[in-house]
């Protein structure tokens, strides 16, 4: 029988939404950010148009980021942002047929917040709405066999939430989510530099630090890199440049670090020792775009004592398997949620 409605797969992040499509693969990859006339409510620009907008904004025209935390903040900006994106990638018979949609969430919602997220995405046009947990989207999409009964670990950093969970038999046995992702890293730069150096920067300057000389450990001399950074000297109020090495954040990622490192160690205590073996024998797999941080692999890898491999295409991992899951829906009918929950 010929579908004519499209089937798509969102990584509704709290830095980047990727929309994957069926049979085209990831379409959208575009920053969570949306920008309005504050007095109308009208949407003026979202994703990278919105993005360059940040902290540029005259006064009528606010850019937010709707999400937070891996959640929705605003629910009528999140709503309108969607839409936007959905219509980007829905073409053809599409337009005419309302797509099936998967979303994908942090394992640590609650029940309101997975309420919002349904809502929103019927909100936009879907026919059928579904939720799959990040952990398990991230598996699926970084080609782990997740039906099978052995245990896999996943540790997955995106942009709000940092969700840590070992895997078998399609669902997630043990879990933690935290609310420490790359934009705590962002802000821990921002501190840093403050106290170091008497220095403000702006959220895209530490990302552009993170993401240039960032490191989670040295581990050998040449890891050191070095970035001139430009913000506002905050003893009197006039630019100012200095520069930045890898060793300095290597200081400022310590705590977030230690925090996902403990959250590791805490998924790993409250496993079946079946699984923790399982998970000893192919190692603990990390996906998201915090995974890319220099060394992080290798930090984790220090902490545990298990091998660490992150994955190929480790930021697209979740909008991949998002979309893979509407393939799977018998496999995952106990660990989905779909838009049924909202008539309970």
């Amino acid at each position: 029988m010929m579908r004519f409605w499209q089937e798509i797969g969102v990584d509704l992040g709290t830095a980047t939404v990727l929309i994957y499509v069926k049979g085209n693969g990831i379409m959208l990859r575009e920053p969570s950010v949306i920008a309005m006339v504050r007095d109308t409510g009208d949407v003026k620009a979202v994703g990278d148009e919105a993005y360059r907008m940040l902290g540029r904004t005259p006064g009528n025209i606010v850019a937010v980021r709707p999400m937070r935390d891996g959640v929705i903040a605003d629910y009528d900006l999140t709503e309108k942002m969607l839409q936007a994106f959905v219509r980007k990638v829905v073409t053809g018979a599409g337009r005419f047929f309302k797509p099936h949609i998967m979303v994908c969430v942090p394992s640590g919602v609650t029940e309101v917040e997975r309420r919002a997220v349904l809502q929103a995405t019927r909100e936009v046009g879907a026919r059928k709405a579904f939720l799959i947990e990040e952990p398990l989207a991230a598996a699926i999409g970084a080609g782990v066999h997740i039906a099978e009964p052995t245990g896999s670990m996943i540790v997955d950093i995106g942009g709000g939430t940092t969700d840590i969970a070992i895997i078998s038999l399609g669902g997630i046995v043990v879990s933690e989510s935290l609310r420490i992702a790359g934009n705590e890293f962002d802000e821990a730069i921002i501190r840093y530099i403050r106290h170091k150096e008497n220095l403000l920067i702006g959220d895209r300057t530490a990302e552009e630090v993170k993401m240039k000389v960032g490191a989670a450990v040295m581990v050998r001399p040449d890891d050191s890199r070095e970035i001139e950074v430009r913000g506002r000297d905050l003893i009197n109020g006039l630019p100012k440049t200095i520069r930045v090495a890898t060793d300095d954040t290597v200081e400022a990622f310590k705590e977030p670090l230690q925090k996902i490192a403990d959250g590791v160690r805490r998924v790993l205590e409250a496993s079946p020792p079946e699984l923790v073996s399982d998970v000893i024998d192919r190692g603990i797999i990390m996906t998201g775009g915090g995974a890319l941080l220099a060394n992080f692999d290798e930090l984790l890898r220090q902490t545990t004592g298990i091998p660490v491999v992150v994955a190929e295409n480790a930021t697209d991992c979740v909008a991949l398997g998002t979309g893979q899951a509407l393939d799977m829906i018998p496999v995952l009918q106990d660990a989905l949620i779909s838009d049924t929950y909202l008539r309970r």
